[in-house]
């Protein structure tokens, strides 16, 4: 359980990060103070934004089944038996899948931060 969900959270957060790169990541750059006529490229990432969406779904979807499985289908020797292991993974999963909304989203409410 523990490395499939790390992994597919992970994985997750990084296509909410390629799918908002087209929107949130010039603004990003700007308020670093990082400019220049390259920006305006990333907006070539902005076709495969649904490709990214759908991955992000789908590996939430599955980091969210394997965290939220019940305790008998864990070993008792596994770590997933361990209460205060689970309630942290679930914090982290429910955090990073607030971060990848965010992100994912970031086209829609970006205009009202410009």
């Amino acid at each position: 359980m523990a490395k499939s969900s790390q992994l597919s959270i992970l994985g997750g957060l990084a296509a909410a990060i390629g799918a908002s790169a087209c929107c949130a990541g010039p603004l990003i750059l700007l308020l670093l103070g990082i400019s220049g006529s390259w920006i305006s490229h990333l907006t070539l990432l902005d076709p495969y934004r649904p490709i990214f969406i759908f991955v992000v779904v789908v590996l939430f979807g599955f980091a969210g089944w394997k965290i939220h499985q019940s305790v008998e289908n864990c070993a008792d020797d596994e770590v997933c038996a361990v209460p205060k292991v689970r309630t942290r993974r679930k914090a982290v999963f429910w955090f990073t899948t607030l971060l990848a909304f965010v992100f994912v989203t970031s086209n829609y409410w970006i205009i009202w931060v410009v």
